[in-house]
């Protein structure tokens, strides 16, 4: 339920007792679950981590790196498009930075594995942690920019796909 509700209105919607109300029950019942406002948003940040990392590893069946980069950051900037209050709540003030951080540690890691298969792949030297940092808050950035309004969530997926492939041409440039 808190899914929902924060799905279609947003975190400023999302309280105790609201979920409470919309599943019939009293708002103590709800705090037996959950300690309060914070850690319910993080265990819906959490289920929305869970959601993305599926969709990331459902587009990894490309035999080639560069096919499956590009279909990690199309996929990224789908599901920002989609999710708006979700991703808002995923990368928001909502959780401090390190429980962001934690959250979105099984995304960190699949792109982890992606940036270096690809950098043994094309024999590019990369501080690996440094490069998704880069990658991330690029597609981040562009699916921002694309939520807002600034030029929409078709026109972010393809810009964020230019944009990675940009940033892989230049890595591949420097050695």
């Amino acid at each position: 339920m808190a899914m929902k509700i924060l799905m279609a209105e947003g975190t400023a919607a999302l309280t105790m007792r609201r979920v409470a109300s919309d599943m019939d029950y009293t708002a103590p019942v709800i705090y037996q679950h959950f300690a309060n406002k914070d850690a319910l948003i993080a265990e819906v940040v959490r289920q929305g981590y869970d959601e993305l990392v599926g969709r990331l590893d459902a587009v990894q069946h490309a035999p080639d790196i560069d096919a499956r980069l590009a279909g990690m950051a199309a996929e990224y900037l789908h599901f920002a498009s989609e999710n708006e209050h979700l991703f808002e709540a995923m990368n928001g003030t909502a959780l401090s930075a390190d429980e962001r951080r934690a959250a979105a540690q099984s995304v960190i890691g699949v792109m982890w594995n992606l940036v270096d298969e690809w950098a043994q792949r094309h024999r590019v030297e990369l501080e690996i942690d440094e490069a998704c940092d880069i990658i991330w808050g690029t597609l981040y950035g562009v699916a921002t920019l694309g939520r807002l309004g600034t030029f929409g969530g078709d026109r972010a997926r393809r810009l964020g796909v230019q944009a990675l492939d940009l940033l892989l041409r230049g890595w591949r440039c420097t050695t």
